[in-house]
């Protein structure tokens, strides 16, 4: 008994620990993307950052800080929809991010190459930062909060097409900036990279999935997936034909975005847990789809 108390004591620390060495691995691919490729490109791949290497384009203002800053009306706006928890873990990627940004990547030189090339791999280190920040529940903020406060309201729109929408608008105000056709070019090039990154590491981003999880420790691993992930889960009773044992089966209905923080907590609780995780075409109720009779 003293064991467990113990190790409860101790879990918050090294989750903490973990949070922010994915934080420090991600803000460097994040910053690479943004500051060695994006910039040293001469082009703006959407997103807040994407308005923040415009803004130094104009005004040579530093692209982590002006990220920062255009982030505070947006935190406002999304703070009663993303919650607290989310907002603290995002702030403190932010500010890692912003230190590498405008601190770490000046000291190094630019990406000289062929621009397609820099499109390419900037779109493809901020796929993988970002991967990381959602992994951790956290996020690189921008249009992020945006995206997830219009989804809170409109759980029926695309995520993903509104997410696109709100970067091309960003690229083409970077056409007059960067001063040619080929910089928005690029800049759909890096969005186009960024999305298939995350879609192929995280499985998509709103589209649903079905975890399903057969463990002998259903309270608890319930508990953890709505700790981590916020998301509800429906416990059956069932019975192994082989070993004749009594087990819990847990349905959780989620994101697939969400379904690697799902598993984690599942093997956080009991790593001898059977977990399969299924695609679904749709998914109605609360944070998802409106019903049909909401409609």
């Amino acid at each position: 008994m003293m064991e467990n108390k113990k190790l409860r004591a101790e879990h918050p620390k090294k989750e903490l620990a973990v949070d922010i060495l994915y934080d420090i691995i991600g803000s460097i691919l994040f910053g690479a993307g943004i500051y060695t490729f994006a910039e040293g490109g001469n082009f703006a791949p959407g997103g807040i950052s994407g308005i923040a290497l415009i803004m130094n384009k104009l005004w040579n203002l530093p692209v982590g800080t002006m990220t920062l800053i255009l982030n505070i009306p947006l935190v406002i706006i999304s703070y009663k929809t993303v919650g607290k928890r989310f907002l603290i873990k995002t702030a403190r990627t932010m500010i890692i991010s912003t230190i590498f940004v405008d601190l770490v990547f000046p000291m190094f030189p630019f990406y000289t190459g062929q621009r397609l090339l820099a499109a390419i791999y900037s779109g493809a280190l901020l796929g993988l930062g970002m991967v990381l920040f959602y992994m951790r529940g956290s996020s690189s903020g921008g249009a992020d909060f945006l995206t997830m406060t219009i989804k809170k309201k409109r759980p029926h729109m695309s995520l993903g097409r509104l997410t696109l929408l709100i970067d091309l608008i960003i690229i083409l105000i970077g056409w007059p900036v960067f001063g040619d056709v080929d910089s928005v070019l690029y800049g759909l090039i890096a969005v186009f990279v960024c999305s298939m990154v995350i879609d192929k590491i995280l499985y998509g981003i709103g589209a649903g999935s079905l975890a399903i999880i057969v463990t002998s420790k259903g309270e608890e691993t319930a508990e953890e997936i709505g700790r981590i992930t916020d998301r509800g889960v429906t416990s059956l009773e069932g019975m192994g034909t082989y070993t004749k044992s009594k087990r819990n089966v847990l349905l959780c209905a989620c994101s697939k975005s969400e379904a690697y923080l799902v598993k984690n907590a599942v093997y956080q609780v009991d790593d001898s847990a059977f977990v399969m995780f299924t695609e679904t075409s749709e998914v109605l109720g609360e944070g998802f789809k409106e019903s049909l009779d909401e409609l």
